[in-house]
């Protein structure tokens, strides 16, 4: 899916252009630091998708878009809530408010539904579902079903991966996991743990209830985020 971005602050720019690498599915054709850069490069060039921010000098991201006959679709990266209607009376994707998450950022990705014909095909993700991964557990390399872990867990140089019914231990980081499982499923919420969001039952205080009465701690930093993301 050919995307480009149109943001004129280079922090966040560098930021989109990060995520954007991180997914396979999507290819960076450019970027710009005004909408009308973009006008000129959209003349001889076809896109699927644009991560555009609202407040851009000379022209808005909101003016940019509504000047468009025929637009790609577009995800509204900004600072500022308020214009979070009118985004979305245009049509947009998704209204990523800023500072966003990775895990943020693949939902909006999530949402746009395009085949490599340029067809809108409903339901259609974004992102190549794994059901399967391997765990490098010292010499060995163990097979394990995605959906079976409840949760990972940091531990010193190791990080347990934790199963309904039994653990691993694995050389990978904690950030090797978060990098390498779906991010739609998994989410970081503590400096030490991953959890698996579809064995949640629910969140009490600082606290995370699993299945079989497992309890881990959810950090105060990761709460609000993991609230907003993922219980509806």
């Amino acid at each position: 899916m050919k995307c480009i971005i149109i943001e004129d602050q280079l922090p966040a720019q560098r930021i989109l252009k990060k995520y954007i690498l991180d997914i396979e599915s999507l290819q960076l054709e450019g970027f710009f630091t005004n909408a009308l850069e973009a006008i000129e490069f959209l003349k001889t060039n076809e896109i699927d998708l644009i991560f555009l921010d609202i407040h851009l000098p000379k022209l808005s991201g909101i003016d940019f878009l509504k000047s468009l006959n025929n637009p790609p679709q577009v995800i509204f990266t900004t600072a500022f809530p308020e214009f979070a209607l009118e985004g979305y009376e245009l049509n947009v994707v998704d209204y990523l408010l800023k500072p966003f998450s990775f895990p943020r950022f693949v939902q909006a990705v999530s949402k746009v539904n395009l085949n490599i014909n340029g067809d809108l095909t409903p339901n259609e993700e974004t992102e190549n579902i794994k059901k399967d991964i391997f765990i490098k557990s010292g010499f060995d390399h163990i097979r394990i079903k995605i959906d079976d872990i409840v949760y990972i867990m940091s531990d010193a140089d190791y990080t347990e991966i934790h199963l309904e019914k039994i653990k691993h231990l694995s050389t990978e980081t904690l950030k090797f996991w978060e990098q390498s499982l779906p991010a739609l499923q998994f989410s970081r919420i503590h400096k030490s743990y991953i959890v698996n969001t579809e064995k949640v039952l629910r969140v009490s205080g600082n606290k995370i209830h699993l299945e079989k009465q497992r309890v881990i701690p959810i950090g105060r930093a990761y709460k609000n985020e993991f609230i907003e993301q993922f219980i509806k």
